[in-house]
């Protein structure tokens, strides 16, 4: 009979949520393998075992945090309409920053001094995009969106939704803003500038 596998994705999900937790409210220098597994109610053995080493549990951090990003916004139901798809899509960046603020850091931070991504994790990280990028292409092929390079509507969408995204996790926002609201009407506002 086959031994029961102890290590399972379960395990390897709640190590990551809060090797995640760790490094966004103590820093990387909270980050050690023996903390973690105390945290997560396992062995230091399980998470060299499911990991590695701790620059391969960083590495499956970040990996993580894009995988779920990618999820939601592939999620994201297309339409006849590109400009409310558009809308639609910076809406998922934003549900998916606030569903897993814990990984946001690790994805677009330097929060782990001298981290680099592998090269698949980082290939990974960029295909995430492709929703937007096809969307902005389906917008000015239709003639909605100005004949403009893809690249310059994508980069400048995504600064947006990264900047207020990121004002919001960090608590830079007035105490008063309806945020959900503000980001919606910044969206929509962001889109119809690039109208044909």
């Amino acid at each position: 009979m086959a031994r029961p596998r102890t290590h399972d994705e379960a395990l390897r999900v709640r190590l990551l949520d809060r090797a995640g937790e760790l490094l966004s409210t103590e820093g990387a220098k909270a980050l050690s393998l023996r903390k973690l597994a105390s945290d997560a109610g396992t062995s230091t053995s399980a998470v060299y075992s499911l990991f590695g080493s701790k620059p391969d549990l960083v590495n499956a951090l970040y990996a993580e945090g894009f995988r779920r990003f990618g999820e939601r916004m592939r999620a994201v139901a297309m339409t006849d309409d590109p400009v409310e798809d558009f809308v639609r899509l910076g809406l998922a960046y934003r549900e998916s920053a606030m569903a897993d603020p814990h990984l946001y850091s690790i994805m677009f931070t330097k929060s782990v001094p001298g981290f680099e991504p592998s090269a698949d994790a980082v290939a990974h990280s960029r295909r995430t995009m492709a929703p937007l990028t096809e969307i902005v292409e389906r917008a000015i092929g239709s003639g909605r969106f100005a004949d403009v390079d893809p690249g310059t509507i994508v980069i400048s969408a995504w600064g947006i939704v990264h900047g207020l995204v990121s004002l919001e996790l960090g608590g830079n926002l007035p105490p008063h803003l309806d945020v959900a609201a503000s980001y919606e009407a910044a969206l929509r506002a962001h889109a119809k500038g690039w109208l044909r």
